[in-house]
């Protein structure tokens, strides 16, 4: 990793380049490895190898200590990081795993070479991390019956020799006491309630594991605490739901792909705990044991196969009065759950993994949980009735408050489009339209929208250029006329109140290709909403697509892992892509990349997916920065105004090689 060294005066030679090596960017942007507010996630980094240990069947126990001097020990009995030398790199495998960015054991998937088939992500910097912000840190190594030490100093800048300190029988493990380094972090100390947290929640993901907390007193013996669930999610859900009765019995459950499984993995998917309350509790949800605490793809897999289960019962009993529509957010609006999914590779938002990215688990936890459930409510027939019981109930709770707003709608309400495809709810917090460029792609986004609440709106060529078109004349227009009738709003100033009671809809998508001509309509029609619909902006209502640019198509892996279809928003996730699949083991010419030329080249399959599904799909809130409005409408008047070509030649000219421009 380098970086250009800030210059002085106007030298600029090659020792203007400074390489930064080993763990060195680490400390120079900690930031951008691991949170800076407190050395949690860097203890964590360390907890996870021994719950990765545990997650595999080979540790019963993980014990961390707080030590009085802001150091942390963390001790498991699992097999103890391996100590002899690396076949390639000649150095003892523990020095590379606390000395070296991307080397450890969780990257090579393929069958028989992977120590972990499922661990807690691929970001691959791990315990390296822990050990460039710390200024000690002590291994100590439990394995083939003899005791190794080796120590770090100086933010893993000094490496001790490994040395033997006894023997040990049969006992295997490895014992790590970390010394933060408070310049990093805002507070020197990990927060209490969040170790705590993380520690109740490994006992729960693990059956049969005892997770102990000692934490040493100035003054008075060490306090202890014990984590362990023998009834697992279960027991853990009616623990945090406290007295609150559910209205059927908690169902728990767990499905795992088999070896002959066509689109996933041998043992990925998942295991549950679910409850229904009147008063809603919140859910939590795991990937190989990393909270995911802003929950994820797999929570929108869970929400899914819920949905569909529940909805199918209602179905085959006949529950669902006349005229009441059932949405997701009915069924699931009131269910606490725990949820614990495996996949190979997760992707996350973020080193700090806190939401899950991976497309493929939504079909993974979605299929997996839906039969099971489906059947149980069948073999509990009571219970599966209470719980479609109060998913009516608020279904019917949504529709009385969306007719209230709907008569305060209809009076004089414009005829709709002929060309808008129309959504069938009227909440306006679910439905969505999307502005879709061309009638290729709108025939597609039509095939791939859900008709509950998503509505597609074709756009015939480019939207009118509408910064200095009067608003007497905006409607002449036949598509600026279409989208304010679709909308329900009418044009207004900035400075007006206006009436939003008639809009339609909670979210304005504008959907165009990822090439110029696309950014050209974008431009168009934000033009459009900020200068004739400001208030749409202001109050958050208009989003951007984000299509993707690229497909990549990846070969299956032998059985342990069947054939996949990525997608990259841009070069810099494709080239992302790419250097994680050559860790996988693939070669580049076995991955083919393909190039979506528009939207009306993916399938409805492809849009869906990357385009359209919440659970899924990229898009960008369009919000005017704070404090900034008067640049903005000057840079409008600019790039927008009829007489202002002089002024765009000369910003051209200055700015236009800063522009990123696919021609």
């Amino acid at each position: 990793m380098s970086e250009i060294a800030p210059m002085t005066g106007k030298q600029y030679d090659e020792s203007s380049f400074r390489v930064l090596k080993g763990l060195e960017p680490v400390r120079e942007r900690p930031g951008m490895y691991t949170r800076t507010d407190s050395p949690a996630h860097i203890i964590q980094e360390v907890i996870d190898n021994a719950a990765d240990e545990a997650l595999g069947g080979f540790a019963k126990k993980i014990h961390v200590t707080l030590h009085l001097d802001g150091s942390v020990t963390i001790a498991d009995d699992g097999r103890g990081i391996p100590v002899g030398l690396h076949p390639e790199e000649g150095v003892p495998v523990v020095v590379l795993a606390y000395t070296r960015l991307h080397a450890g054991g969780k990257f090579d998937k393929r069958e028989g070479n992977s120590a972990y088939a499922f661990s807690g992500g691929l970001h691959g910097v791990g315990v390296a991390v822990t050990n460039a912000l710390s200024t000690r840190i002590e291994v100590e190594v439990r394995r083939d019956g003899k005791i190794h030490r080796i120590d770090f100093g100086h933010g893993g800048e000094d490496i001790g020799a490994l040395r033997e300190e006894g023997t040990c029988g049969r006992q295997t493990g490895t014992r790590v006491r970390v010394w933060p380094d408070p310049k990093y972090f805002d507070s020197p100390r990990v927060p209490m309630q969040e170790l705590e947290r993380l520690l109740r929640s490994k006992a729960v993901l693990l059956p049969g594991v005892s997770v102990r907390l000692d934490t040493e007193q100035a003054a008075g013996p060490t306090l202890t605490k014990t984590w362990s669930y023998p009834e697992g999610l279960a027991g853990y859900l009616r623990e945090v739901s406290g007295d609150l009765e559910p209205v059927a019995p908690i169902y728990t459950g767990e499905s795992y792909a088999a070896k002959d499984d066509p689109s996933f993995a041998p043992g990925e998917g998942a295991a549950w705990a679910l409850a229904w309350f009147e008063t809603p509790v919140a859910g939590e949800s795991y990937v190989n044991l990393i909270p995911t605490v802003a929950g994820g793809t797999h929570e929108s897999g869970l929400r899914a196969g819920v949905f569909d289960a529940i909805k199918s019962f209602i179905d085959h009993h006949a529950l669902l009065p006349r005229g009441v529509k059932l949405q997701q957010e009915d069924v699931c609006g009131r269910m606490s759950f725990v949820l614990s999914a495996r996949l190979l590779d997760p992707q996350f938002q973020g080193q700090v993994k806190e939401k899950l990215n991976s497309r493929e688990a939504v079909k993974l936890v979605s299929s997996q949980l839906r039969d099971p459930f489906e059947i149980w409510l069948n073999n509990h027939v009571e219970a599966g009735k209470a719980i479609a019981e109060l998913s009516i109930k608020q279904a019917m709770a949504r529709q009385r408050s969306a007719q209230k707003v709907e008569k305060k709608k209809t009076s004089g309400v414009a005829v709709l489009p002929g060309k808008l495809s129309d959504c069938e709810s009227e909440d306006l917090a679910d439905n969505e339209l999307f502005l879709v460029e061309g009638d290729s792609a709108g025939g597609s986004a039509k095939m791939a929208r859900n008709k509950e609440t998503q509505a597609i709106l074709p756009l015939r060529g480019k939207v009118q250029n509408a910064w200095e078109v009067d608003p007497n004349r905006l409607l002449a227009n036949a598509e600026i006329h279409d989208i304010a009738v679709a909308l329900g709003v009418d044009a207004h100033e900035r400075s007006a109140e206006p009436d939003l009671s008639g809009l339609r809809y909670g979210k304005v998508i504008i959907m165009s290709d990822a090439d110029v001509d696309g950014a050209h309509i974008q431009t168009l029609l934000l033009t459009l909403f900020f200068r004739h619909f400001p208030k749409l902006i202001e109050l958050g209502h208009i989003y951007v697509a984000q299509p993707p640019l690229y497909r990549v198509d990846v070969p299956a892996q032998g059985k342990k892992r069947p054939a996949r279809r990525l997608y990259a928003l841009d070069d810099g996730e494709l080239t992302a892509i790419r250097d994680r699949l050559a860790q996988e083991g693939f070669k580049p010419d076995a991955v083919e990349v393909g190039r979506f030329k528009g939207l009306g080249e993916m399938n409805p399959e492809q849009l869906r997916e990357t385009t359209m599904d919440p659970a899924t799909r990229r898009v960008q809130p369009v919000q005017v920065r704070a404090g900034a409005l008067d640049d903005t409408l000057k840079m409008f008047t600019l790039l927008m105004g009829k007489g202002e070509a002089s002024g765009r030649r000369a910003w051209m000219e200055a700015k236009g090689d800063s522009v990123e421009a696919d021609v």
